[in-house]
Parts: structure tokens; sequence; C-alpha cells
């Protein structure tokens, strides 16, 4: 993919988006269907024609490219401490994965019986929901890091949130393999947050 701010912001959206959903999710027990739908399907959109295409249009990320303009605007807020630190890990954890094949070839053909339950049940069915968090935890989990979520331990306790959480996550880490294809590194969250805070508000205009 060739490298652009513009492609960086939109996989950098997807990112902030799963990672809100996940402090949401956590601290409240409330799940945006619309913005979870989108996290399944960037997992399963195996051929994407574009960065957008990822998670099904810039009109899918808007959610989240509101939140990142936040963020770049004022990323020392401690209200997005937790999302930035979401984000972080993400990206920590999709280098460990890239380097392991074994898994990601595991990962790939289980998310195939993903997709088939997908087009039976919908993205948001307790099934779907269930495979995908099974599949992180029996890969992405077994990894020395861990993204450490922090919430109401009523709702984290949930089978079904703890489900849900994993599953964003999991979306998260794949939109920061989105991020990397782009060209993103972690010096541009440090060094350049005005060339991207610049195409994100392009991509709002848009969205």
């Amino acid at each position: 993919m060739q490298k652009s701010w513009r492609n960086i912001a939109i996989a950098l959206a997807g990112m902030t988006q799963c990672a809100r959903q996940v402090e949401e999710l956590a601290k409240t027990g409330y799940l945006k269907t619309e913005v979870f739908e989108t996290a399944v399907k960037s997992l399963i959109n195996t051929d994407p024609s574009s960065a957008e295409d990822v998670f099904g249009g810039l009109e899918a990320v808007q959610p989240g490219l509101s939140t990142l303009k936040d963020i770049l605007e004022d990323h020392r807020s401690p209200g997005n401490a937790d999302i930035l630190r979401y984000v972080l890990g993400a990206v920590v954890l999709q280098k460990r994965l890239a380097r392991r094949k074994d898994v990601l070839y595991i990962i790939g053909n289980r998310l195939e019986k993903v997709s088939q339950q997908v087009e039976h049940f919908g993205c948001s069915h307790d099934n779907v929901v269930s495979n995908i968090a099974d599949i992180y935890t029996d890969t992405i989990s077994k990894f020395p890091y861990r993204i450490q979520v922090t919430g109401e331990f009523n709702y984290l306790q949930q089978e079904r949130v703890a489900a849900q959480i994993r599953s964003l996550l999991f979306a998260a880490i794949r939109a920061a393999t989105l991020w990397r294809q782009a060209g993103g590194t972690r010096w541009h969250m440090l060094f350049y947050r005005s060339k991207m805070l610049a195409a994100t508000e392009q991509l709002l205009q848009r969205a």
C-alpha cells in the first residue's frame, strides 16, 4: 500500500474507534452496535480495495476520526489516557503477531469460518462474537504482553462483555496491521501530529 497521511489517519481512526468502544464497554457496559459491526467486518474483509474499504467506507470510521482529532489536539488529556493505552497496546501486539507466521495462519483459517458464520447470523450475533473472542484467546492472548483493560468489575466479569472486548481488541490489532502497511510508525505519533491532524480533518469533511 502506498504511504500517505490519509491512509495512516484512516488506519489510526480504525484503531481509535475500537479502543474507545473498549473503554466505553468496560466502564458502562454499553455497546454501539454499528461500531462493533464495523470492527467485525474489518476482521473478515480479506480483500479490501483501499484503506477505507477495510472498514466499509469513511462513514463507518467517522466516530474514530472524531476521537482521533480530539486526541491529536490534546493528547495529554486524562480522558484520553485509556484510549491511547489500548491503541499503543494494539501496535505492540501487531508487531509481535507479524513475526509469527504460524499464528497468522491459524488466525486466517479460523476467520474464514467466522466469515461463514456472519453470513448466516450477522456480525453481532453471540455465536460470532464468541468465536472471534476464542480466536483471540487461543492466539494473541498467549503472547507475554497483554492489554490490561480497566473498567467496572461487574461488566468485565460478564462473559458476553469480555468476548466483545476481545473482539474489539482483535479488530484494533487488524487496524494496526493496516497502519503498518500504510507506512505508520510510532515516531509519527510523537513528531508528526500536525500532519496527521490535517489529514484527519480532511477525512472528517468527507465522512
